[in-house]
């Protein structure tokens, strides 16, 4: 059987109470990393129908360049780490598929004519879904100076027992 008197880790402290009302932390430290920058190969494959590999090979230069634009600031701003890769890369990815969307609504218009005569192109729709998306990552991430204002910035703990310093 355990020891009661064992100090609880944090989590365990918050999930069950904290009957000796010492203090608890508000947010879990995550160790500063690096963000390294996905492979976008692996999400927009090359293809051998050389239409569709400039679609990739444009949606893979739009998602690197979101990447390498936001990813610093961030960074900075929140003090992101390895554990937020995911999240970044599908905010990358709506960013290239928006593009993607657009580009097919500047080449082909928003109506195009199917066998019931003209019809709304697909890529509104599509441009749509991933708009909601993006703006969910986008309040997610603070990048709207609306989001920013609800992000409140850690102070820097200097205590000695820090592991993380």
């Amino acid at each position: 059987m355990a020891d009661p008197r064992r100090k609880k880790p944090a989590l365990q402290v918050i999930r069950e109470g904290n009957p000796g009302k010492r203090p608890v932390p508000q947010s879990a430290a995550v160790p500063p990393s690096e963000l390294t920058e996905p492979d976008w190969r692996e999400t927009f494959r090359s293809v051998s129908d050389p239409k569709q590999e400039s679609v990739n090979s444009r949606c893979r230069a739009v998602a690197s360049r979101e990447w390498r634009r936001v990813v610093p600031v961030l960074k900075l701003a929140v003090g992101l780490g390895e554990v937020d890769t995911t999240v970044l890369m599908d905010y990358c990815i709506s960013a290239a598929r928006i593009d993607q969307c657009e580009r097919e609504l500047s080449e082909n218009g928003l109506l195009v004519r199917g066998e019931r005569g003209w019809q709304k192109n697909g890529a509104t729709t599509i441009a749509g879904q991933y708009r909601a998306q993006l703006a969910r990552y986008v309040r997610e991430l603070g990048l709207s100076p609306s989001a920013r204002t609800a992000i409140t910035v850690p102070e820097p703990d200097h205590d000695d027992s820090d592991v993380w310093d």
